[in-house]
């Protein structure tokens, strides 16, 4: 059927699909935005009406007259990093049927890029914002205490939180490892990292903490750059570290990429894993599983940080407050073959 359109021509409003359905514009516009609120027979009504009528939503008079966009702005700093991608994940899962909307911006981890894209979602005025890490420059940090609306940070936990947090402590993650590498029997354990963000560089301060706790920690066991962690960049700085500290006996990689380039590297070298090398890795893809030999790491319960993120944002959207501000979901040391030697 073609639409119709009003009398008098331009586009059908939300008062005209009201007519068309004899029912009020406020269950009208109840039906589109939440539409479990209203009977499945009203639902059929108004959506036969907006069909004749070839009714579209006006978005910018939506937003204006309820003066929140219907959009959850959401920062991370990759798209392709399958850490975020699983947060995301959860993000997606946990709106659900909502009528809220998701907006990604993704920083590339630049504090720059953060503060220009906070400044573009909020001229939207968002209904919500989930931003990741918890170290936003002063002026984003300012940003995000000025938005007016509902701010969770994730993927970490601090003591100064914009409004929200969610997330797991680096540096109890990169503590208990190195703990059960030294328990393991080994004691001229290295870290390597890369990219050395501040959730990397929370991580390398667990790792100094577990080693001088122990007397062990000597600085030319830590070898890090800042370029962007990869898989063929693991096995480049474990070469750089073994020929830097001849004795190393154990790795802990800052992440997962970078362990198994360090287990690439130690095949190919023909060094035993566990027996002469341990090696550890954080975040625990699946990768780290079904490695030979499997490869310790650290699980970081992603997808379900994504999922609660937003379930504290939509709480707080409709007016109810979690009572808990600041969330510590922990994190799980999953210890396998590559670190199986004994004293």
């Amino acid at each position: 059927m073609k639409p119709r359109t009003r009398r008098g021509g331009g586009r059908p409003t939300i008062a005209d699909v009201a007519r068309r359905a004899g029912v009020g514009a406020i269950t009208v516009s109840r039906a589109l935005r939440e539409p479990e609120r209203v009977s499945p027979e009203l639902r059929r009504q108004i959506a036969a009406a907006v069909a004749e009528l070839g009714y579209v939503p006006d978005s910018n008079a939506r937003a204006l007259a309820s003066a929140r966009a219907d959009v959850i702005g959401v920062l991370v700093p990759s798209l392709t990093n399958n850490v975020f991608a699983e947060v995301v994940r959860g993000i997606y899962d946990g709106l659900g049927n909502s009528h809220l909307q998701v907006q990604l911006g993704n920083t590339h981890y630049s504090g720059l890029d953060e503060e220009r894209l906070l400044g573009v979602f909020l001229r939207q005025r968002p209904s919500a914002l989930i931003v990741s890490g918890i170290d936003q420059t002063p002026a984003a940090r300012a940003l995000l205490d000025g938005a007016g609306c509902p701010v969770v940070q994730i993927m970490d936990v601090g003591p100064d939180p914009v409004d929200m947090m969610i997330g797991f402590s680096h540096v109890a993650g990169g503590r208990a490892v190195t703990r059960h590498m030294i328990e393991a029997g080994y004691s001229r354990i290295g870290f390597i990292g890369a990219r050395m963000d501040p959730r990397s560089r929370r991580r390398l301060a667990g790792y100094r903490a577990a080693m001088e706790e122990a007397g062990l920690y000597d600085e030319r066991l830590v070898t890090t750059t800042p370029v962007p962690s990869s898989v063929s960049l693991g096995s480049e700085l474990f070469r750089t570290a073994l020929a830097g500290a001849p004795d190393l006996d154990a790795v802990f990689c800052n992440n997962d990429d970078l362990a198994l380039g360090v287990l690439f590297a130690c095949n190919r070298a023909a060094i035993a894993v566990p027996s002469r090398i341990g090696i550890a890795g954080f975040n625990d893809l699946e990768m780290m599983q079904v490695a030979f030999p499997s490869i310790t790491s650290v699980r970081t319960p992603r997808y379900a940080i994504g999922r609660r993120a937003v379930d504290m944002a939509c709480a707080a959207i409709a007016g109810r407050r979690p009572e808990t501000l600041v969330v510590d979901v922990g994190f799980e040391l999953m210890a396998r073959e590559s670190t199986a030697r004994r004293r």
